[in-house]
């Protein structure tokens, strides 16, 4: 497997030299699907220029990106591209592993229940198989690598690119079972970009199905794993933040940061849901509607968490999802990352109801951003609500899609343990419904 995994290296990396040296580049960069206020690389660039001159990058309203980040860059500004590239190849890398790891423990979890008669008589069909997940993680791999949207982030150097390396390796230390690790990355993950901070929810479910811990309130092992979790994850945060103040010996990154965040001040059009329902907005009311759509990120972990408790990594996935969809300043990087993980659920192909629509849709829109944008800010001809419907229309289509594997994976779920051919008391046949 090792083989055509250095193959699709080499085709991305080759992929991404290409388009580098290409006119393209410029192009990229500028699109406002690929890089946000917080991701720009002409804001990094800013942001250098004034630490050379002896000034906080913080000072202005232009530079919004963390304390490690400008250093890292303070030293590697030549080899940029060159860092970009290799954290897309770490984060091929560190997902092929963790999901390697990960088709272990699901076949291993299910030859347990086959021995235990916890599965219906019917549902052979459902069974997965070694041959079918043999190729899955290159699958994930390839996906990631070679996903216009990652692509386009790397030529671009969007710093959702180290942000998507940080959070990939925090899976990988997860799915390892490394809970010191999984918590370090995790902070690391929060302070680059905060909603990250909802994955503590999937990754404690996992450490302590790892741990063979019950997850039941009442158990004090349960308890005591979380707060030694919980205080290795916060521990890792601090120390990350106090680095921070060394370098720049102030703390002005936090408002510029994570207030910026927050507070959503620039309203740059993305291809999130923020931008036009504030610029629309009287300022009184602002405040109210920016923590209700903060909430968003956050509102559902705890659902999810009741519901998916048994399931970590799908709850990582979804969870994924939602933080891509409802942040503030969303990037195509950010829909590049969850989507890497679509071949692992390639076994709920048969209850999707709605695929192939989504697929189109989501397609579709990807090629008119460009189109709309051109008409409103170029030709004239169009308004800002053109390309904000597009946006919409992007945001409805990706959770229609999340919605749809939600219902495929639960539609297995309860098939395996009830069989596939269900009847009702009076012996008809009986249609599942999610509610």
């Amino acid at each position: 497997m090792a083989a055509p995994l250095v193959l699709v290296v080499l085709v991305a990396v080759t992929l991404r030299a290409a388009l580098y040296r290409s006119s393209l580049a410029a192009f990229i960069s500028e699109r406002v699907e690929v890089a946000s206020p917080l991701s720009a690389w002409k804001r990094v660039v800013e942001g250098l220029a004034l630490l050379d001159l002896g000034v906080s990058p913080y000072s202005g309203a232009i530079f919004h990106e963390t304390p490690l980040i400008i250093y890292l860059f303070h030293f590697l500004i030549e080899y940029a591209e060159l860092v970009f590239m290799i954290t897309d190849v770490l984060t091929a890398v560190a997902l092929y592993l963790a999901i390697q790891d990960y088709n272990k423990v699901v076949f291993k979890k299910q030859k347990l229940l086959i021995e235990l008669d916890k599965y219906a008589p019917d549902v052979a069909e459902l069974i997965r198989t070694p041959m079918e997940m043999h190729y899955i993680p290159l699958k994930v791999a390839l996906f990631y690598l070679l996903n216009p949207y990652t692509v386009m982030s790397c030529v671009a150097k969007s710093t959702c690119a180290i942000n998507n390396t940080v959070i990939a390796f925090f899976i990988l230390a997860t799915i390892k079972g490394s809970a010191f690790l999984s918590a370090v990355f995790l902070a690391l993950a929060t302070y680059q970009s905060l909603y990250p901070v909802t994955l503590f929810a999937p990754a404690l479910l996992y450490l302590l199905q790892r741990q063979f811990i019950p997850i039941k309130p009442k158990s004090k092992s349960f308890w005591l794993y979380t707060m030694q979790y919980a205080a290795l994850y916060l521990c890792s945060l601090v120390v990350i933040i106090c680095l921070s103040f060394f370098l720049l010996n102030s703390w002005d990154f936090i408002p510029s940061v994570y207030g910026f965040i927050l507070s959503v001040p620039d309203l740059t059009p993305n291809i999130g849901l923020f931008w036009y329902f504030f610029a629309e907005m009287f300022e009184h009311f602002s405040l109210f509607f920016v923590c209700v759509f903060q909430i968003n990120v956050f509102f559902y972990t705890i659902p999810l968490a009741v519901k998916l408790k048994e399931h970590p990594v799908f709850f990582m996935f979804v969870q994924l999802a939602i933080i891509s969809i409802f942040k503030s300043y969303p990037t195509v990087g950010d829909v590049a990352l969850y989507m890497a993980f679509l071949p692992v659920w390639s076994h709920l192909y048969r209850f999707l109801r709605n695929i192939f629509i989504l697929s189109c849709v989501l397609i579709v829109c990807s090629l008119l951003f460009p189109v709309l944008w051109h008409l409103w800010i170029y030709a004239g001809s169009a308004n800002s609500n053109f390309y904000y419907a597009i946006t919409l229309t992007f945001n409805i289509g990706q959770i229609l899609l999340i919605s749809d594997y939600f219902y495929a994976f639960l539609r297995r779920e309860y098939y395996l343990t009830h069989g596939l051919h269900l009847t009702r008391q009076d012996g008809t046949e009986a249609m599942l419904v999610l509610k």
